[in-house]
């Protein structure tokens, strides 16, 4: 597991070896005065509820195959996490949103390929009519409603979602 700091041996505008870490905020180049920051990456998740319970995903793909997780995923360039939520639903259910409220972010880590980048999660609470027809695709490997009180918070894949799923539960009085 590496930090981003430390996969930058170069500077990547002029080569230089010179590249000075800036603890885990930033590396600078004192040959060309390039900065670069390590900001935080904007991710959504979506809280779908029913009489059912709550929707989780199983995830597909690593990090975390095989983990409980909600549906969701990175804030695209030039998109409201509003837009991304609706798009990333469309694209891991094949079904539209009829509403989403912003009620919680938590800070969350994700390590892929090697690199451990750091991620702000976005939740929404989500309503839709089509929970009938949703198809499981693109990052998703099958899709479980979970009573609220049963939850099962080891088999959940990140801490972030735990968090939000906490907070969701106990913020409307199940648990």
């Amino acid at each position: 597991m590496k930090n981003p700091e430390i996969v930058f041996k170069f500077c990547p505008q002029c080569g230089s070896k010179s590249i000075a870490i800036r603890g885990s905020r930033s590396v600078y180049c004192p040959e060309c005065d390039f900065l670069y920051y390590f900001n935080a990456a904007a991710a959504v998740a979506a809280v779908i509820t029913s009489e059912r319970g709550m929707l989780l995903t199983v995830r597909a793909h690593d990090p975390q195959k095989g983990a409980l997780d909600l549906p969701g995923g990175f804030v695209e360039p030039g998109e409201t996490a509003e837009e991304s939520l609706r798009r990333e639903i469309r694209e891991e259910l094949g079904i539209e949103l009829k509403e989403a409220r912003y009620f919680a972010s938590f800070p969350n880590t994700y390590l892929y390929h090697g690199i451990t980048y750091t991620t702000l999660d976005f939740a929404f609470h989500c309503t839709t009519d089509q929970i009938d027809h949703i198809r499981p695709a693109d990052d998703v490997e099958s899709c479980v409603f979970v009573e609220f009180d049963r939850m099962e918070y080891s088999k959940i894949g990140f801490d972030s979602i735990r968090n939000i799923i906490r907070t969701f539960i106990i913020g409307a009085g199940i648990k």
